[in-house]
């Protein structure tokens, strides 16, 4: 999918998801939705591309925190893009992958917490570099 057909897709979600009786308040919010949304999803592929760059052992829950982290801090459309690409890769990985159910519940617990405002430092690992 490419970036213009998935900006698309995030304005016409946005236009379903945030609803209100004022035309002009449900287009502000409905715009704020979906540019939180992009923004998210920034976040959450700067945090797969460090995670991918660093190729530290044993930092892959950090970086599933820390982009869930970044991406619920820009709102709830954030939060939501967050989620929908947590679940999405999580789902790839538990039943395509083959890494396990154990290591799926890990990277959601992982998910969860930074999407709940936890910091991400909790799972940063010993030795991992600062820039990340």
């Amino acid at each position: 999918m490419n970036k213009s057909t998935l900006l698309v897709a995030f304005l016409m979600l946005g236009l379903f998801v945030a609803p209100s009786r004022a035309w002009p308040d449900w287009l502000d919010r409905a715009t704020d939705f979906v540019c939180q949304a992009w923004q998210g999803a920034s976040d959450m592929s700067r945090a797969y591309d460090d995670m991918r760059d660093a190729n530290f052992i044993g930092s892959d829950k950090y970086f599933h925190a820390r982009g869930n982290y970044d991406a619920s801090q820009r709102g709830p459309g954030g939060a939501w893009a967050a989620e929908v690409i947590s679940n999405a890769r999580e789902t790839w990985q538990g039943d395509i992958s083959g890494r396990g159910a154990e290591d799926t519940r890990a990277d959601q617990q992982a998910n969860e917490w930074g999407r709940n405002g936890g910091d991400p430092n909790v799972y940063r690992p010993d030795g991992l570099p600062d820039r990340y």
